[in-house]
């Protein structure tokens, strides 16, 4: 049996050479893009278009502030450039939670979230609360004054619309009783993280197993929202990154946002310095200047050809930190905690060794990530989340025990070891330059399976017969593809072994 070999592949070999770190690739939607199957641009899911239309009297203010959304409810509205994010979805690695560009790793951690979000990261995990007991018709009674009706579908499978809930709750009277006030303030935080941080694609639904987190208005101020919406953008970008998916929900506004400050692709004009404000979303509220927005082909090309030089590493170091309100400053450190963030049943790894870069350090061989299992990783929601999540529970109570400083090989001076290694082990490619015609399409995609499982195959074990009918095998599927379409032409050729180069019988070295 010929055993896979890391030396000498094609150079339009998209990789990864070494699938011991993306072991998912078969499944991820660079595979299907890479054999023609091109889904275009996802449905993007964020329902922020009707937040502004909430009227909220000073109380409620003061109560959103502390819940602690004081600072997030001012992005409202960002207009999405849903090819770019689905060009970026094709980038995301699911395996290490990372976007593999050609260079190196990169990916949103914590401290981003706080900058760009406003919201705090460190803090209680935002799991299911069961301190409130009842139906969910019960707890709407409970904690809203008000349910929704089965009947009229206002309610669907434990979730709730938000068309419901800005149709009773949007305007709160400016004499209503304390008790009416925090109910009107309830619904409008359900309404704004079902609209965004925790939008889905069930279609303008937020879950109720929010709603009892808003009973105590301070105690929500003490939960980590900023890494709930992370752990749970990450798990949505984990599921649009496969083949089988069309659409991606969670905060798209962090997302892009993210993209700006770290990519110059798609990237709109500013009228006006605006470094000073916080959160670093305002940047991009209302309407911009922007450049013209290209197709998901045109992003997935310029995310190919980006090189390390074109990459804003450290987007952020010369921003005036006083912005920052000085009750989230202590979080930006979390930014380096290679910790769990915790969803209600979700539970993502967040990794800062992968991308040492954004952080204004060398770049060495992260540490091995743990397998995600077969199943999606989400604990059913009837369980006891206590005993089912304590482990990642346990991680999240030490994030501050795993703060990542340094590089832990040599000096951190040189990133030729892990270039090398990362060469290896990603992605490089997602764009082909040019499919074959229709007719051939089907040939011509298995075909190329044949030639990349050929490329990476040892022939050291085979005697001299075998290794030369094997490197016939191999020209032959080259010219094959070379003849049939444009742009499929294997790069580098070995070179001939004899002077009879001209010979069709003559195997290449």
């Amino acid at each position: 049996m010929l055993e896979m070999s890391v030396q000498n592949p094609p150079t339009n070999f998209p990789g990864p050479i070494d699938p011991s770190v993306l072991y998912e690739q078969e499944q991820h939607i660079s595979s299907a893009i890479w054999e023609g199957q091109d889904r275009g641009t996802l449905r993007c899911h964020e329902h922020t278009s009707k937040i502004d239309g909430w009227k909220l009297t000073k109380k409620q203010i003061d109560l959103v502030g502390k819940a602690g959304f004081g600072y997030f409810r001012l992005i409202g509205q960002v207009s999405l450039n849903n090819p770019l994010i689905s060009a970026l979805v094709e980038r995301w690695r699911r395996e290490t939670n990372t976007f593999h560009l050609p260079s190196g790793e990169i990916t949103i951690t914590l401290d981003e979230v706080v900058r760009i979000l406003g919201l705090r990261v460190d803090g209680e995990a935002v799991v299911r609360d069961n301190s409130v007991v009842g139906s969910n018709t019960e707890i709407c009674e409970t904690l809203l004054g008000k349910a929704p009706n089965s009947d009229a579908k206002e309610i669907k499978g434990g979730m709730v619309k938000l068309g419901w809930l800005k149709e009773n709750f949007s305007e709160c009277p400016e004499d209503a009783s304390n008790e009416e006030v925090e109910r009107r303030t309830r619904a409008f935080l359900m309404y704004l993280v079902g609209s965004t941080i925790f939008a889905t694609t069930s279609g303008n639904l937020v879950p109720l197993l929010y709603l009892p987190l808003f009973k105590d208005f301070d105690k929500a101020g003490n939960y980590a929202w900023g890494a709930a919406a992370l752990a749970f953008l990450y798990r949505q970008l984990g599921k649009a990154s496969m083949k089988s998916q069309g659409t991606i929900s969670g905060s798209l506004t962090l997302l892009q946002c993210w993209s700006y400050f770290h990519l110059n692709i798609g990237r709109p004009e500013l009228k006006q310095d605006l470094s000073h404000r916080f959160p670093l979303a305002l940047h991009w509220k209302g309407r911009l200047n922007t450049q013209t927005k290209s197709d998901v082909v045109m992003y997935r090309q310029k995310l190919d050809s980006l090189d390390s030089s074109d990459i804003d590493w450290t987007p952020y170091k010369d921003l005036d930190s006083s912005s920052i309100p000085e009750n989230f400053r202590g979080d930006l450190t979390l930014g380096r905690s290679r910790t769990i963030l915790l969803c209600m049943d979700k539970a993502e790894w967040h990794l800062p060794d992968r991308c040492l870069r954004q952080f204004g350090l060398h770049q060495s061989i992260p540490k091995d990530v743990q397998r995600r299992e077969t199943k999606n990783n989400e604990v059913d929601n009837e369980l006891d989340m206590s005993k089912r999540m304590d482990s990642e529970l346990q991680e999240w109570s030490n994030r501050w025990q795993n703060i990542v400083d340094v590089v832990e090989d040599g000096d951190g001076t040189d990133e030729s070891e892990y270039t090398t290694w990362y060469s290896n082990i990603t992605r490089k490619l997602v764009h082909r330059r040019a499919f074959a015609p229709s007719q051939f399409q089907e040939s011509v995609s298995e075909m190329m399976k044949i030639q990349e499982i050929a490329y990476a195959a040892s022939t050291e074990d085979l005697n001299m017969k075998n290794k030369l009918a094997f490197e016939k095998i191999k020209a032959l599927v080259d010219r094959y593809l070379a003849n049939r379409v444009e742009g499929f032409k294997v790069l580098e050729k070995r070179k001939r072994s004899s002077e009879s180069s001209q010979n069709d019988e003559e195997p290449l070295n």
